[in-house]
């Protein structure tokens, strides 16, 4: 029996940011995928300390869990995948140590993985999707890629700061709750919007910036407000609608480059569905057709660095432990996608 063929049961851990998870899969099953968030007070980010000092806290007892759920043991585990980055480098730390330690302890391989990798991996696997231009679209990342030659290959990026940091940072200036995520937040207020207001929109080619968008109307949203010129649900709604408009823009030009009839979001933003409805409308005049996941397996989870993990397992990708170091710059389009004709 060759690794190829053989059944891999796989347990992934995912703590780049302030999601702490663990996944376990099964040749094209998961199994359990528990997890745990640190939401901060309104008005504030998650900083790198206090992240990794929350992952540490939770970690072990989410690997209990994940174990539990799946009805399984250590002994059952054939392989274990951490996120290898992009992501803090603090919180990062924590999970490659437990990883090691897990490794050892129960004398399995591990497999470093490229977050966005486990992302469109885990995307693939839950829609069914089979080659589609990928929009990755997270807190620490905004990306649109599609797959050639084992590779995963960068079409078009943010060439500043990532759509849901600029989601993040404006729900400060309104003090928009953290629970469960200011995103999430933000989505639910700009429902209620009713006026468009102008604001910045910035399209390079292939690339985009949020830097100025977000400059401008965390300068503007008070005075608006004061003057009552709108609602903070307006602000919401607009900030979502030119987001969300540059992100279409590039992905329809890299679907018309690559001949593209599949399409598939993916990252902790992916769940909105007003970026959802507006990717499906655009797939639908070219005769395309939209992949998406909900908040179980868009936002990060265990499972997508086990399933990424999964596939490496089966191409024989290992790491070996002195190279199981953890880095905040990890290129997509870095990676060999081996289990990839």
């Amino acid at each position: 029996m060759t690794q190829a063929t053989r059944t891999w049961t796989v347990l992934g851990l995912e703590g780049s940011a302030n999601k702490i998870g663990v996944g376990i899969v099964r040749d094209g099953k998961v199994l359990s995928n528990p997890r745990t968030t640190y939401i901060t007070p309104p008005g504030e980010g998650f900083q790198p300390k206090d992240t990794a000092l929350h992952h540490r806290s939770h970690v072990l007892r989410i690997v209990a869990e994940a174990l539990r759920e799946a009805e399984l043991t250590s002994a059952h585990i054939d392989a274990i995948a951490f996120t290898k980055g992009p992501g803090m480098a603090a919180p990062l730390t924590v999970v490659a140590v437990v990883a090691r330690t897990l490794a050892q302890l129960w004398n399995v391989p591990l497999t470093g993985v490229n977050h966005c990798i486990g992302h469109i991996e885990m995307g693939r696997l839950i829609t069914g999707a089979q080659n589609p231009t990928v929009l990755y679209v997270s807190g620490g990342n905004t990306q649109v890629i599609a797959y050639s030659r084992q590779c995963y290959r960068v079409f078009g990026e943010t060439i500043d700061i990532a759509v849901g940091n600029c989601l993040d940072r404006f729900a400060r200036v309104l003090k928009i709750s953290n629970d469960p995520s200011p995103g999430y937040n933000i989505e639910q207020l700009a429902k209620e919007g009713t006026q468009l207001i102008d604001l910045p929109y910035t399209v390079k080619g292939m690339d985009v910036s949020f830097s100025g968008i977000l400059t401008y109307i965390e300068k503007s949203a008070n005075e608006l407000l004061a003057a009552g010129k709108c609602t903070p649900a307006d602000l919401c709604y607009s900030l979502q609608e030119h987001l969300f408009a540059m992100l279409i823009e590039i992905t329809e030009r890299a679907m018309a480059h690559c001949g593209s009839e599949e399409v598939l979001i993916v990252g902790g933003v992916g769940c909105n569905k007003r970026l959802q409805e507006m990717m499906e409308i655009m797939a639908k005049q070219r005769g395309a057709k939209l992949y998406a996941t909900d908040m179980r397996f868009c936002i990060d989870n265990g499972a997508m660095i086990a399933q990424a993990g999964w596939e490496m397992a089966r191409c024989g990708l290992f790491t070996d432990l002195p190279d199981t170091w953890v880095t905040q710059r990890y290129r997509t389009d870095d990676v060999h996608v081996a289990w990839r004709d």
